[in-house]
């Protein structure tokens, strides 16, 4: 990732802030250029709760090259609380203790680094309340 692409970023992945709709007052995560719902093109930040549910998940068992030092490990569709989903990892738990339904914490970890001198990405991982 290009450093000004990392800064673009930081509001969804530091402060976990979407938009809403000023128009209808859908709520979007990650923010979009156009509302699906109305059409609108004008938004302001929003503020999303950082407690949710476990809709679906699934555990990698076969990962990408920068991630196979963490396998098994699960992924799920967690919802928030203003009906926002989002895909993350879950961790601080065994993956057999995971189910539906199960209500989540997201907390800031490391996600990834570029290099010992590079760059070091944060984001979002879910953990059980």
């Amino acid at each position: 990732m290009s450093i000004p692409s990392y800064w673009r970023e930081i509001p969804r992945r530091y402060r976990l802030e979407g938009e809403k709709c000023k128009s209808c007052g859908k709520i979007f995560f990650p923010p979009r250029l156009i509302c699906d719902s109305c059409h609108s093109t004008e938004f302001e930040p929003f503020q999303l709760k950082n407690e949710g549910h476990v809709l679906t998940y699934t555990i990698i068992r076969v990962a990408p090259s920068q991630f196979l030092d963490q396998v098994p490990y699960p992924v799920a569709i967690v919802e928030l609380n203003p009906g926002v989903r989002i895909c993350t990892q879950i961790t601080d738990c065994n993956n057999d203790d995971i189910h539906i339904g199960m209500p989540v914490k997201l907390e800031f970890r490391k996600l990834s680094s570029d290099g010992d001198a590079g760059i070091v990405y944060y984001g979002y991982k879910a953990v059980p309340k």
